[in-house]
């Protein structure tokens, strides 16, 4: 359920001028969605605005429900300078680990856009992107910067198209009302039916399912501590 915005402050763009006023003449907001899913892959958006006010009511997409978001979407596709996807598939997820998937998608993101950014805001404390991007990190930047909550809905409203197409090739998982998340309708389905192409064979939820856990792959350990699977 989406989280009532009434009383939480709107972002704004204090951290695009502090980056600018250091001589970033374009900043990319970047936020992923996906990252604790069970199937589907982990899609990062990057979006750039010019300055002017935001849609009224941009706030973090987990804070609007599934109506607004999409209504919102909508509004900041035609507000925003530019924007790119990319996107790291389950197969890149279970050969790579998280934290490199999540670099690959960002980095697909950033390199469709229009102009390469001179800096990047990730939400969150942990620098998934590394060189050769000049990276700020921000607790709840979905939240309290524009261009990360601009990114923030437009991923989730892109992923959850994505999942709902799915749903109709694969159904039976509520891959179009939960997304690749756990939730029963999905427990039920992998217990009875086993995984789809899509599923992301390295993890843990196969370890619970005796008729099906034979199919789980290792999960790479090189690279370094993985990222938390909670989004």
């Amino acid at each position: 359920m989406a989280k009532a915005s009434a009383t939480v402050p709107p972002p704004t763009y204090d951290l695009e001028r502090e980056l600018a006023a250091g001589g970033a003449e374009v900043v990319a907001g970047v936020d992923e969605v996906g990252r604790g899913a069970w199937a589907g892959p982990v899609l990062v958006c990057a979006a750039v605005t010019d300055g002017s006010p935001p849609p009224e009511g941009l706030t973090d997409s987990k804070r609007l429900s599934p109506k607004r978001r999409v209504a919102m979407a909508e509004k900041i596709r035609s507000w925003v300078r530019d924007h790119a996807f990319g996107q790291a598939e389950p197969a890149e997820i279970d050969e790579l680990g998280m934290t490199e998937a999540l670099r690959l998608a960002a980095h697909r993101a950033l390199t469709a856009l229009a102009t390469p950014p001179d800096a990047v805001v990730l939400d969150g404390r942990h620098d998934y992107l590394g060189s050769p991007w000049r990276v700020r990190t921000q607790v709840k930047a979905d939240l309290t910067c524009v261009s990360v909550a601009a990114a923030s809905v437009l991923a989730k409203v892109r992923r959850d198209a994505m999942m709902a197409e799915l749903d109709a090739r694969h159904p039976g998982y509520g891959f179009a009302t939960a997304a690749g998340y756990p939730s029963p309708t999905h427990r039920a389905a992998l217990a009875e039916h086993g995984p789809t192409p899509h599923h992301r064979m390295s993890w843990s939820y196969l370890d619970n399912l005796p008729r099906w856990r034979h199919l789980r792959v290792a999960r790479p350990t090189a690279g370094g501590d993985q990222l938390s699977l909670i989004d």
